[in-house]
């Protein structure tokens, strides 16, 4: 297991300092934005220059990229907001494979058209789902021929809300190239430590094979986000129980800030011995 980070913690448009903060921080790995360019996390185009310059920092820095965000609305009530969501995804993925980056991480969306991340009534209609999973299949067309997986992750405020649901939607594709993105903070709401623990590890159970990236955020039983460590997720049995279904790919933690970063790599590098 790789321990990273996303990229966006550290301030900065120059991904040689992004990936050396990253690096000075304790971690090996990066999931990566093009923020970190000074490009929009969804770009219209990025140029050679540009993509040379990441490549170049990740190895100079010996940071190597896990994991790039192309995030859009993949449920978004208006069609031509999808189609051009699948436009920029399209660039995405082509820079990811010019840069042998395995995963590109996306959002199965929401019907709230303000905001990916916030959940709509609507979330749970059939309507919601097919439209999803009709824009998911063009963004595996893209991903087959480029060579590069496309990872979802459960959320409750979006239309994939569980490791069940991923799985159903791993299986109504039928690619490979389709896998998961396992954030603990994000299979509950509200709940006690010991509902937590049982929600995780029915989680870890469920998409055990499909496991590209685990992330590691946590959550206060009131719902609201924490630091890694600082809240309600059993972190130490996550790992282990990720271990056990043989995962050994990136833990990327993210929701904390640049000054938080090297003792929660402290933390979580002890978890992996």
């Amino acid at each position: 297991m790789r321990l990273g980070i996303f990229a966006k913690t550290f301030s900065g448009t120059d991904p040689a300092a992004v990936l050396a903060a990253v690096r000075q921080a304790g971690y090996e790995t990066t999931q990566f934005n093009l923020a970190c360019t000074g490009l929009p996390s969804m770009p219209d185009a990025v140029l050679a220059d540009a993509v040379a310059a990441i490549g170049s920092a990740a190895r100079s820095s010996g940071v190597s990229l896990a994991a790039l965000s192309g995030t859009y609305n993949m449920a978004h009530p208006d069609k031509s907001v999808r189609d051009d969501g699948l436009r920029r995804l399209a660039v995405v993925i082509e820079t990811a494979a010019t840069l042998g980056i395995p995963l590109v991480t996306l959002c199965t969306g929401s019907r709230n058209a303000a905001d990916q991340w916030a959940f709509h009534p609507d979330n749970t209609t059939p309507a919601a789902w097919s439209d999803m999973a009709t824009e998911m299949a063009k963004a595996l067309a893209l991903a087959e021929a480029a060579g590069v997986d496309l990872g979802i992750e459960p959320e409750q405020a979006n239309i994939v809300t569980s490791a069940g649901e991923a799985t159903r939607l791993i299986a109504d594709m039928g690619s490979r190239r389709l896998k998961i993105v396992l954030d603990p903070a994000n299979l509950f709401e509200h709940a006690t430590s010991d509902e937590a623990r049982a929600i995780v590890a029915a989680a870890i159970e469920e998409a055990a094979g499909h496991i590209a990236m685990a992330h590691a955020k946590d959550r206060h039983g009131d719902g609201r986000f924490a630091t890694a460590g600082q809240g309600i997720v059993d972190f130490p049995d996550f790992v282990a129980r990720l271990k056990d279904v043989g995962f050994e790919g990136a833990l990327v933690t993210h929701g904390l800030s640049a000054d938080e970063a090297p003792g929660v790599a402290a933390f979580l590098r002890e978890l992996f011995r």
